[in-house]
C-alpha cells in the first residue's frame, strides 16, 4: 500500500484566501473592545502631543510654509502628515507587537488553525484589523482636528481611503518583519533603521523640497521619496 506522501508547499506560492479571515478579524474586535478606550488613548496622544508642541510651538515662529505653490499655515501642514505618520505606527504597533504576541507568546493563531481555517487567512485578518485599527485612530485625530479648528474642509473625508491604505501598507510590511522576528527586542530594528527614517524624510515636520542633497523634488510621486511621502501629499 503506498503511502500518500506530503508536499510542501511553495513560499512563492500565491495565499489561499476564504472568507473565514472574518471570524478571524471579530475575535480581535472582541478582545479589543474590553480595552478599547486605553488603546485609543495610547494611540493617539503621542501625534495629537507632537501636533500641538509643534504645531503651536514651533509654528508661531515658522509661521506658513509653502507647498504645492501655496502658503499654508505650518500647523495645517503638520496635521497632514501626523494623521499618515499616526496610520503607519498604529498598523506597525498592532502587526507587530500584538501579532507576535498571539503568535508566540499566547499561542492563538495555534488555537485558531486546530478549526478549520488557513494561516492565509490568520495573516489576512491580522493585516485588516491592524489597518482597521489605523483607520480607527485616525478618525479620532481628524475629530480633534475639526474640535480645534485646524481644518473644516469636507475634503478631510476623501483622505479616509488614503489613509486606509497606508495602514495596509505598513501592515504588511510589519507582519513580514514580524515572521522573521525572534523576540521583542528585534522590533527595535524595525522603528530604528525603517520607521524613524520614514518620519523624518517624508514630508511630515518640512517639505522635501528642503532635502536639496537627497534631490528630491515636491512632486507626488511614488519613485520620488520615501514610500510615505506619496500618501502626505494627497492628504
Amino acid at each position: 500500500m503506498m503511502r500518500k506522501q506530503h508536499v510542501i508547499p511553495s513560499v512563492w506560492a500565491p495565499p489561499q484566501l476564504s472568507m473565514r479571515w472574518w471570524p478571524v478579524f471579530l475575535r480581535n474586535l472582541l478582545v479589543w473592545r474590553k480595552l478599547a478606550l486605553p488603546s485609543l488613548v495610547g494611540n493617539i496622544a503621542e501625534p495629537l502631543m507632537w501636533l500641538v508642541a509643534f504645531g503651536y510651538g514651533l509654528g508661531a515662529l515658522v509661521g506658513e510654509v509653502t507647498t504645492g505653490g501655496q502658503q499654508v499655515p505650518y500647523i495645517l501642514f503638520l496635521a497632514s502628515g501626523s494623521i499618515c505618520m499616526s496610520a503607519m505606527n498604529a498598523a506597525s504597533f498592532e502587526a507587530l507587537y500584538s501579532a507576535f504576541s498571539r503568535m508566540h507568546m499566547q499561542k492563538t493563531w495555534d488555537g485558531i488553525m486546530n478549526a478549520p481555517v488557513r494561516l492565509d487567512d490568520v495573516v489576512m485578518a491580522e493585516m485588516l484589523w491592524a489597518s482597521f485599527k489605523a483607520l480607527f485612530t485616525v478618525t479620532a485625530i481628524l475629530a480633534v482636528m475639526l474640535v480645534l479648528g485646524i481644518s473644516h474642509s469636507w475634503k478631510l473625508l476623501l483622505a479616509w481611503p488614503v489613509l486606509w491604505m497606508v495602514g495596509v501598507t505598513f501592515s504588511c510590511i510589519a507582519l513580514i518583519f514580524n515572521a522573521m522576528a525572534k523576540g521583542y527586542d528585534f522590533f527595535t530594528y524595525y522603528f530604528t533603521l525603517f520607521l524613524t527614517p520614514m518620519m523624518f524624510l517624508s514630508g511630515i515636520y518640512f517639505p522635501r523640497t528642503q532635502l536639496r542633497p537627497l534631490n528630491w523634488s515636491g512632486r507626488c510621486s511614488w519613485t520620488n521619496g520615501p514610500p510615505m511621502s506619496p500618501a502626505i501629499c494627497v492628504c
